[in-house]
């Protein structure tokens, strides 16, 4: 009596447990015990279910998987997603698994919050295609060419295996796509870098930058978010045709800042400002009485205008050409001429040199009434010099009583 009492409990028992297991269902979410690892494969127990299951290696990971004991190991407890019966009975059937699948599931719920949310995500660029990069976020992104950048890059093989900021554009998880822009993030950084510079730098700033542009009016030199101009003229102190005469894309220069416009996000600025001066010790380089070489620049009805060094010109008064009258500079000299001078007079608070070309030549006979005729015929400048009618005639009144002086006899 007591064997058949047992023999019932244990029928019992046995149909409680078959009762106990769950239907597994496609597309169910289960619990799977790692019971083995062979063929590339896994061999897992469904809790709850009595059944067994496989997850290829494939259906392991997002990512490529060589070797399947380095993700996973005998014991473990996966979360899976059914995906097919490969069994004909509940019994002795099995299931085809997928980590893989729930993983990208969960991460594609998590990308959309984010894009929502407007975040911007980081992640790996695993592969260079055509036409753009893909990157891994837990599912496969793709950034097209026209997005890596606000410029453009020839080659973009420099980028695989580097991590990189993006922003969201398009998701659709149901198609799998997912559309990436690391240039929106440049721009946004710029921007924001913009803001900040034109918020704190002001007028008279010296800052260190880079040469961005060139073009036949100036330079773009970028500040570190915003690019300023320097116009043509404040590159040198001395004369140059064109920008690239003395500057190339890439040069680290100091600027100084001439003047901000934030509402219209202009900045303007000035490398000569920062160089030492060309007029800096200039009654050392050119103390009265020294003699120089310069190169005729411009001519006047009132005399001819010499550089004697880079960015330093000084007036050579019709008067102290030649010994010899003559009615216009023109006469004795042209544009470009190399020329031996000296120094008569030095004002370097108004940036004056006055110069003699003929004080270097021997005087003739008649020299006294040449210097009365050119007085007589004297006309005023025709443009503003810097140099008024008393600076020149005092100039040349003193340099010609000096040589009288000279060629008066010993008492």
């Amino acid at each position: 009596m007591t064997e058949m009492n047992n023999q019932v409990e244990g029928t019992e028992s046995m149909a409680d447990a078959l009762e106990s297991f769950g239907e597994v269902k496609i597309g169910d979410v289960v619990k799977g015990e790692v019971l083995a690892i062979e063929d590339r494969q896994a061999v897992v127990g469904i809790e709850g279910a009595g059944v067994e299951g496989v997850v290829p290696a494939k259906e392991l990971s997002t990512l490529p998987v060589e070797d399947i004991n380095e993700i996973i190991k005998v014991g473990d407890v996966l979360d899976l997603v059914v995906i097919s019966s490969i069994g004909k009975d509940k019994e002795n059937g099995s299931y085809l698994l997928s980590k893989r699948r729930l993983d990208a599931k969960k991460v594609w719920a998590d990308i959309e919050k984010e894009f929502q949310d407007g975040k911007v995500i980081e992640a790996p660029v695993t592969d260079v295609v055509k036409g753009g990069l893909v990157v891994d976020v837990g599912v496969r992104g793709f950034v097209p060419a026209s997005m890596v950048e606000d410029h453009f890059v020839a080659d973009f093989s420099a980028y695989k295996g580097q991590t990189l900021a993006f922003k969201i554009v398009e998701i659709e998880p149901s198609e799998n796509r997912l559309i990436l822009s690391h240039k929106a993030v440049v721009e946004a950084e710029k921007a924001g870098k913009k803001q900040e510079l034109l918020a704190s730098i002001k007028e008279g700033d010296v800052v260190e930058g880079t040469v961005a542009r060139l073009t036949d009016f100036g330079a773009f030199v970028d500040l570190g978010g915003i690019d300023g101009l320097v116009h043509v003229s404040e590159i040198s102190h001395s004369h140059i045709a064109k920008p690239s005469d003395a500057l190339k894309v890439g040069d680290k220069v100091q600027v100084a800042v001439l003047s901000v416009d934030p509402d219209r996000e202009r900045i303007s600025l000035s490398i000569k400002d920062t160089l030492p001066g060309p007029w800096d010790n200039i009654e050392e380089q050119a103390a009265v009485g020294t003699v120089l070489d310069g190169t005729v620049k411009r001519l006047t009805s009132f005399g001819a205008f010499v550089e004697v060094f880079p960015g330093v010109e000084g007036l050579v008064h019709i008067s102290q050409i030649s010994h010899k009258h003559i009615a216009t500079p023109h006469e004795v000299l042209s544009e470009g001429d190399a020329v031996k001078v000296k120094v008569l007079e030095v004002n370097p608070q108004e940036h004056r040199i006055a110069l003699s070309i003929k004080a270097l030549e021997e005087k003739p006979a008649d020299a006294k009434e040449a210097l009365v005729e050119e007085v007589d015929d004297y006309v005023m400048p025709e443009e503003s010099t810097g140099f008024t009618m008393g600076d020149i005639l005092g100039a040349a009144l003193k340099s010609d009583s000096e040589t009288a002086d000279d060629d008066q006899p010993e008492a």
